[in-house]
């Protein structure tokens, strides 16, 4: 009887988790594959499911993304915020990336009503109470302000 139930819930659970929007993003991430000459690279991984992000990133003197290439292994909650997270890149700094990925990270978690400035970080709204699925959602903001936060550096060094 118990079964019945779970699998009763299952489905809508799946369904609400996994949107039509979620499934859009997730099958148009922008800025695929690697770049030949990187100036900051980052890779994260969840280690609950496996999902994993590479963020190469040629930045500016002033520090900024001027291209970004993302190697997106991930589930579509995953793909969907590396794909609103290439959306916005060209022209983000890694302080930007870093206050979106903790401002995303309080919003999933509930320490705050809304998922900040980034735009159309709110279709993660059904996924706050699926605490598993967080670390992967965050993935690729977390890559990008590493690979953009390291590629600064080395420009202010030269």
């Amino acid at each position: 009887m118990a079964r019945d139930g779970i699998a009763a819930y299952m489905p809508a659970m799946v369904s609400t988790l996994y949107s039509r929007d979620i499934l859009r993003l997730a099958s148009a991430i922008p800025h695929l594959g690697r770049l030949e000459t990187p100036q900051g690279t980052a890779e994260r991984t969840s280690p609950v499911c496996g999902s994993r992000v590479v963020v190469d990133v040629v930045v500016d003197g002033a520090g900024r993304v001027a291209d970004l290439r993302q190697e997106v292994q991930a589930c579509a909650l995953g793909q969907a915020s590396a794909a609103l997270m290439g959306r916005e890149a060209i022209g983000r700094t890694g302080e930007e990336f870093a206050t979106a990925r903790d401002a995303f990270a309080a919003y999933l978690t509930g320490a705050r009503g809304d998922p900040g400035d980034w735009p159309g970080l709110e279709v993660f709204s059904e996924a706050r109470r699926v605490t598993a699925r967080h670390r992967s959602i965050l993935l690729a903001f977390d890559a990008a302000a590493a690979a953009t936060e390291a590629a600064a550096a080395l420009v202010r060094v030269r």
